[in-house]
């Protein structure tokens, strides 16, 4: 079983109420080939919430306590992004799944590139929470970007 992120199949869930619509995505979904899921709802957010960024690293440095998840008007939602994070392990788990296909740039699902911190639309290598913690138990995740080529 694949698990996605709820936006890439068309859910309005992302911060601003919006989705990252992918057809694949939702094709997979609609087949009952994948199961979506958001961190952030998980973890006690609602949606539309404010934007979030990684101040201070990246999502290996946000398990690791070195690096906090700030929203836009200071507010460190941290623990939050954490707890969504392992919930998404957890389900993960309980359907073994063979790959996870994240919202690349999210400070949760990111991949491979978060924004910055600094809350200017500027990215930087680097993953989200979700991703970070999914990667060190084991769990094989990708982008949506990357999706195109897992299918061929």
């Amino acid at each position: 079983m694949i698990l996605v992120s709820s936006c890439l199949a068309g859910l309005n869930v992302r911060y601003n109420g919006t989705n990252s619509f992918n057809s694949k995505i939702a094709k997979l979904v609609e087949e009952k080939k994948a199961v979506t899921i958001c961190p952030e709802l998980l973890g006690g957010f609602s949606t539309p919430r404010e934007p979030a960024e990684i101040v201070g690293g990246n999502g290996e440095d946000v398990l690791d306590g070195k690096a906090k998840v700030i929203e836009k008007s200071g507010r460190d939602v941290t623990e939050l992004y954490i707890k969504g994070a392992y919930a998404t392990l957890n389900k993960a788990r309980k359907i073994n799944t063979s790959i996870v296909v994240l919202k690349e740039y999210s400070p949760s699902c990111g991949s491979s590139m978060i924004y910055n911190g600094n809350f200017i639309g500027e990215k930087q290598k680097g993953m989200g929470v979700t991703s970070a913690l999914l990667l060190r138990n084991g769990i094989k995740l990708i982008s949506e970007e990357q999706f195109a080529d897992f299918l061929s």
